[in-house]
C-alpha cells in the first residue's frame, strides 16, 4: 500500500515528513516508484527537471531575462495587465495579513507585474519579485508557475515539492490564464515565503485567473455579448460562459467556461456562432435589441443552455455612417451606438453626447414609432 500522497489533507508536519521521503527516494537515490508519494503533477515535474539535466542541489540564479525581450514581454502583454490590475489588487487585500503576494507572468515565465506585502528585505523574497526575472520551469524547476503554464491547471505547491533545495522555502498557488483567442497567455501565482501552508489559495488564484479571463474578453470589441450558463444557474458571475460576437455573427473571443460548456478543445479555432448553437443566431441579436431575458438555447450537441444576450460595444471604426443615409436616422443610429457602447446606460451615453436623458428617450422613441 503507498503511503498518504503529499497532496492530500493531511498536518502541515506529516506533509513535510512525506515531501522528504518523497525527496530522498526520487531525487536522491532515483527511485522512480516515489511518484506516487507525490501529486501527478509534481513527480511529472520532477521527471522533467531531471531530463533536462538539472541538480537539486544547484544554486538557483533566477536571472532577468535580457532588456529586450523585457520589454517585449511587457509590450506583447498589454491586454493582459490591463485586465488584472484590478484584480490583482483585490488580491492583494485578501493576502494583506499572510505574507503571501502576486506575481504575474507571461506564458513564458517571465514576470510582468508583482504586487502585495513583498519584503524587499528578505533575499528570498527579492529573488523572484522582480519584473524580468525568468521563473520558467527550465530556469527555476519545479514552481507552481512552471506547472501551471505546462500542465494548463491549476495548481499548489508547498516548501519541498519545489525542485531545487534554495527553492524550498517557497509556497505557492498558481493558475493559467486563457486568453480571448483560447491560448494561454500567462499566469497568476500567489507565493509566500518561510510561511504557513495555505491551499485555500488555489481556489483564490483559479477564481483570480478567471475574473482576469472575463475582463480580456469583454474588453475585446463585439457588437454581441453572450452570457451563458447551464439551466437552473443564475447568471450573472464569473462562472458564465461569455462569447463576442460580430455584426455578421463570427466569434471574437470567449472565456474558458464558454469554450468547455460549447464542447471547443484549446487552440480550436471557433468560427461562427451557428456552428455550436442549434438556434438562429439573428433571433439573439433581436433578443439584446429588445433588453429580452435569458432564453433556453439548444446546442447541437443536444445540450440546452440559457443565454442572455446583450449589446455589446464596437471600436471607433465600426460607428454606423452609411453612404446617403438621411442626417435623422444617421443622428438616431449614432445614439444608439453611444446607448450600446455605455451597456443600456443612458446617463453614461447622454455624457458621452453631450445632450440630456430625455432627450435620448425622445429620440429613439420617435425613431421606434
Amino acid at each position: 500500500m503507498h503511503p498518504m500522497p503529499v497532496g492530500s489533507a493531511a498536518p502541515s508536519h506529516d506533509r513535510l515528513t512525506l515531501i522528504a521521503q518523497a525527496r530522498r527516494a526520487m531525487l536522491d537515490a532515483h527511485d522512480p516508484d516515489a511518484g506516487p508519494r507525490l501529486s501527478p503533477w509534481v513527480a511529472n515535474s520532477w521527471r522533467r527537471c531531471l531530463q533536462l539535466g538539472l541538480e537539486p542541489r544547484r544554486e538557483v540564479a533566477f536571472e532577468a531575462v535580457s532588456s529586450a525581450q523585457m520589454q517585449r514581454a511587457i509590450e506583447g502583454s498589454q491586454p493582459l495587465l490591463r485586465a488584472a490590475s484590478p484584480v490583482i489588487r483585490q488580491l492583494a487585500r485578501a493576502m494583506s495579513h499572510t505574507r503571501y503576494f502576486a506575481i504575474l507572468t507571461n506564458a513564458h515565465g517571465v514576470v510582468i507585474d508583482v504586487n502585495g506585502p513583498i519584503d524587499r528585505h528578505d533575499p528570498s523574497v527579492n529573488r523572484i519579485a522582480r519584473i524580468g526575472v525568468d521563473l520558467s520551469e527550465r530556469a527555476v524547476g519545479t514552481t507552481a508557475i512552471g506547472m501551471a503554464l505546462t500542465d494548463l491547471q491549476p495548481v499548489w505547491l508547498h516548501r519541498g515539492e519545489h525542485f531545487f533545495d534554495a527553492t524550498s522555502v517557497y509556497s505557492c498557488a498558481g493558475a493559467p490564464i486563457w486568453g480571448p483567442d483560447g491560448q494561454c497567455v500567462g499566469m497568476l501565482d500567489l507565493t509566500g515565503v518561510n510561511v504557513n501552508e495555505q491551499p485555500a489559495l488555489k481556489h483564490l488564484v483559479s477564481q483570480s485567473a478567471r475574473s482576469i479571463e472575463n475582463a480580456m474578453a469583454l474588453a475585446q470589441p463585439h457588437h454581441l455579448l453572450l452570457r451563458m450558463n447551464w439551466p437552473g444557474r443564475v447568471l450573472g458571475d464569473d462562472s458564465d460562459g461569455l462569447v463576442c460576437l460580430d455584426a455578421d455573427g463570427e466569434v471574437t473571443a470567449l472565456n474558458r467556461p464558454a469554450a468547455e460548456m460549447l464542447g471547443i478543445a484549446p487552440g480550436t479555432p471557433v468560427g461562427h456562432a451557428s456552428l455550436h448553437f442549434a438556434s438562429p443566431i439573428e433571433a439573439l441579436f433581436d433578443a439584446a435589441h429588445a433588453h429580452a431575458s435569458a432564453l433556453e438555447i439548444p446546442l447541437w450537441s443536444g445540450l440546452r443552455l440559457q443565454v442572455l444576450a446583450q449589446a455589446g460595444h464596437r471600436s471607433a471604426r465600426s460607428a454606423p455612417v452609411a453612404q446617403g443615409m438621411p442626417l435623422k436616422d444617421l443622428e438616431t443610429a449614432l445614439i444608439r451606438k453611444a446607448v450600446d457602447d455605455a451597456r443600456g446606460n443612458v446617463m453614461d451615453a447622454a455624457r458621452a453626447l453631450g445632450i440630456s436623458r430625455a432627450t435620448i428617450y425622445r429620440k429613439l422613441g420617435a425613431k421606434r414609432r
